[in-house]
């Protein structure tokens, strides 16, 4: 039997670029990640995730937004299964460790602008008024448009992205729904999956962009002046495919400024962007004398990093060049919709990981803030 070669790592010179993959590969602990929310079932198919965490300022509360997902193949219609089923939000009262159920919304809730066939994924975010906002990518009963229409596949829609709004999260209102960004031609007719950084009176949106085809995904930029203005779109490719690992996909997940601490306290203002990577939206064939790798297949996404400075967001440099950050040791290896927060003095990152069993439960792992401070310094 061949010999299996070594996978491929990255080269990392550069040394902020050494802190920076040194101090998400400890945090982004695949062994010690403890599950947080699990799915429906523990079978393959099952998910819960694609959502975001948010630390309410006042009474420290966290809250935690994501999306069921039952059994459902979008390449065979979403009537194959429960697909996107429910929008729920959860609480917590003791630092992120332990959650209730505070509130959810079943497909049909969130129909009030056209029939929703799935949910995917959300973003949960405070206005600037004090109130919330919980933005939603929903796939709607709707036709193609002319010039693409035989690509649409049988008992699918098109996605786009919704929004809610309330003076608590718990009190968010399904009669607020609103639409808040969606696409028009074929080359970004899908948009999904919203990802909300607030700068000032400045909110970011970045999304997944499909083509009517699904063949890939890149992430797109839009931007807004105020809680009630409508987002602009600045860059439908703000996080271009890469070449290699990620060809197929770039779907930015969480944006994190980079604390001004350690060999960070002297250079200009950065932000990491993280994502989900893919290099084929469809199964490959691997050669049985190659080497074995997870290879993103088609909804088994691997995460990935980059990282922009703050003044010149566009100039994207990757950290996850030749080969993924973040892998599951289980299943396929899917590791995706990463994100971040501080949770007083501990940095916690959650994402959803692939399981023996097929499913995908949302899990986390934490670090001292005191830690993340010595691994940017080193």
């Amino acid at each position: 039997m061949p010999q299996r070669a070594r996978p491929i790592a990255d080269l990392h010179p550069d040394p902020a670029d050494a802190a920076l993959v040194a101090l998400l590969r400890e945090l982004v602990d695949q062994e010690r990640a403890a599950v947080v929310v699990p799915p429906h079932a523990a079978s393959d198919g099952f998910w819960f995730g694609a959502g975001n965490a948010v630390v309410d300022p006042f009474d420290g509360t966290v809250w935690l937004v994501g999306r069921y997902r039952d059994a459902g193949d979008s390449r065979t219609g979403v009537a194959a299964g429960a697909r996107g089923l429910e929008l729920a939000l959860f609480r917590s009262h003791d630092g992120g460790r332990n959650f209730e159920k505070a509130a959810s919304w079943s497909k049909r809730e969130l129909s009030r602008l056209g029939d929703v066939t799935s949910i995917e994924g959300s973003a949960l975010a405070r206005r600037a008024d004090g109130g919330w906002e919980l933005l939603v990518a929903l796939e709607k009963d709707a036709a193609y448009p002319a010039p693409v229409a035989a690509l649409q596949k049988p008992g699918t829609g098109v996605w786009s992205i919704d929004r809610l709004t309330g003076p608590r999260p718990d009190a968010l209102d399904a009669a607020t729904q609103a639409p808040c960004l969606a696409g028009a031609e074929p080359e970004a007719l899908h948009v999904k999956d919203p990802v909300v950084h607030r700068e000032g009176d400045v909110t970011h949106l970045y999304a997944s962009v499909h083509p009517a085809s699904w063949a890939s995904s890149n992430t797109a930029w839009a931007t807004r002046g105020g809680d009630d203005a409508a987002f602009a779109v600045r860059d439908w490719q703000f996080a271009p495919r890469g070449a290699l690992w990620d060809v197929a996909v770039t779907r930015v997940t969480h944006r994190w400024p980079v604390p001004r601490v350690g060999r960070f306290e002297d250079l200009p203002a950065r932000s990491v962007y993280l994502y989900d990577g893919a290099e084929c939206m469809r199964p490959l064939d691997e050669n049985p004398r190659a080497a074995a790798r997870p290879r993103g297949y088609s909804c088994e996404e691997l995460g990935g990093a980059l990282w922009s400075p703050d003044d010149h967001p566009a100039a994207l440099r990757r950290l996850s060049r030749w080969a993924p950050l973040f892998v599951s040791p289980h299943g396929t290896g899917c590791s995706r919709y990463l994100g971040l927060v501080r949770i007083g003095d501990e940095l916690v990152a959650l994402w959803q990981q692939g399981q023996p069993d097929g499913s995908q439960p949302l899990v986390a792992h934490r670090l001292p803030w005191a830690r993340v401070e010595a691994l940017l310094g080193g």
